[in-house]
């Protein structure tokens, strides 16, 4: 008996080793995704900023952009509905790889054509913190363009933000028509305003006391006065023309509390704007697609509900 458990404790041991040295796998923009600049050549607005190489972490944490894109998921059998991919990162890193590329890649799987965003950081040295929302709302002005190359509905484009990526999309949702940026093609007389949206444990409020968030910071600094606290904060902006919208958020997130969901949700409500909004009793933040089998992974079979429920997901 003594030398059986000898041996399997061998066996663990060697086991143990085995994965301990086995290197993760790194994380990578795959070479076979299309991705697509947001700006034509020498016409991004606001420029001056970063001239760095672009850094990826290997767990897909991004800075340092200077080329802002769309990373194309293309389904082999579209069913006409795009979605916008936005990861967060408090406005100092966008987390691909644990939000917009897992995420991006389920939608391609149902069907969806997703369009990962990489966008601009306010605190790399632009002319203006407004570079995120001006290549957002590019963006979604230039997926509608090509709505016809990508076998698209251009009446079926939706906006999907993860925490500071929530803000972004919020922002974009409530404010389709602000002037980000003065127009430097055809492109730009397209619309911006998504057809739904989905905010995943977003940041929504820039005032107190949701004001405390690092996406805070990076956008409006420390002396932010109180019209640029309104300004930015997402729920303030609502109003009868912004998308239907669903919401999602655990009540233990210690990073954007889920006062920001609550809030944007009594807005919508307030003007009669579709929302539904699901909160979980726990799942902190940054969970993404969510971990198989927590709380929070119900999210994406109720954001796809949702959706087919309002008419915009086959």
């Amino acid at each position: 008996m003594k030398l059986l458990n000898f041996s399997v404790i061998i066996l663990l041991f060697v086991s143990n080793m085995y994965h301990s040295q086995t290197p993760k796998r790194k994380f990578q923009i795959s070479s076979d995704l299309e991705q697509i600049p947001l700006w034509p050549k020498n016409q991004m607005p606001d420029q001056s900023g970063t001239r760095g190489g672009e850094i990826i972490t290997d767990k897909g944490s991004v800075t340092n952009v200077s080329t802002p894109r769309l990373i194309v998921h293309r389904p082999k059998n579209p069913n006409g509905t795009a979605i916008l991919v936005i990861s967060g990162g408090g406005y100092a890193h966008i987390e691909l790889g644990k939000e917009s590329t897992p995420t991006s890649d389920w939608l391609q799987s149902e069907g969806i054509t997703a369009f990962e965003l990489i966008y601009r950081l306010p605190q790399e040295g632009w002319k203006t913190t407004n570079v995120p929302f001006e290549d957002a709302q590019r963006a979604m002005r230039l997926i509608r363009s090509s709505a016809k190359n990508y076998e698209i509905d251009p009446n079926k484009i939706g906006i999907l933000g993860f925490s500071a990526g929530g803000h972004l999309a919020g922002m974009i949702a409530t404010q389709p028509n602000k002037k980000f940026y003065s127009p430097i093609d055809a492109i730009d007389s397209l619309s911006a305003r998504p057809d739904f949206t989905g905010l995943i444990y977003p940041v929504i409020s820039m005032l107190p006391p949701n004001n405390k968030t690092h996406a805070f910071k990076s956008i409006l600094g420390a002396n932010a006065s109180t019209s640029e606290k309104i300004e930015f904060s997402v729920e303030r902006q609502v109003n009868a023309q912004t998308p239907p919208t669903f919401l999602a958020q655990a009540i233990d997130d210690p990073i954007s509390p889920v006062e920001n969901s609550v809030l944007m949700d009594n807005a919508l409500k307030k003007v009669n704007v579709p929302v539904e909004m699901h909160l979980f009793q726990t799942g902190g933040h940054g969970w993404g697609l969510g971990k198989k089998g927590s709380e929070v992974a119900a999210w994406t079979k109720l954001f796809k509900d949702w959706i087919k429920n309002v008419g915009l997901w086959k």
